[in-house]
């Protein structure tokens, strides 16, 4: 992923850090910028300039620990961009692609679908079990 200045892939990197604290959040039980570093495997400052977007955006807040925290609206979008995530790689499992690719090509395209696209594959998903 660049770093260029094209508007959609702030947004998508902004989509992927909220989806990676959310998912960080729930396995280490508290996110600090070096477990997104760790995580993503990122440079520090790189992660730094983005949680500083993060936090003027209202997508998160950082305490004086430098602990971080899904704001409402951060929540929000990374619990959809998860959802999706999830979805994704549960619909290419189901034609046989291991779970590897399947997670690493659901990431790749969990946020150019259209609502729609998300909204038969969930229909195609619940009809299945």
């Amino acid at each position: 992923m660049g770093n260029s200045g094209n508007g959609q892939e702030l947004h998508e990197s902004a989509e992927d850090y909220l989806e990676k604290i959310l998912m960080l959040k729930e396995r280490l039980g508290q996110v600090r910028s070096i477990d997104i570093a760790t995580e993503l495997g990122y440079s520090k400052p790189s992660i730094s300039i983005a949680m500083k977007k993060l936090r003027e955006s209202g997508y998160i807040q950082m305490d004086n620990e430098n602990l971080i925290t899904l704001t409402e609206t951060g929540q929000k979008i990374a619990k959809k961009v998860y959802n999706r995530h999830v979805m994704l790689t549960k619909l290419l499992m189901s034609f046989g692609v291991s779970s590897r690719t399947a997670e690493e090509d659901a990431c790749k395209i969990e946020h150019d679908l259209s609502e729609e696209s998300m909204r038969r594959i969930k229909e195609y998903l619940k009809d299945k079990n």
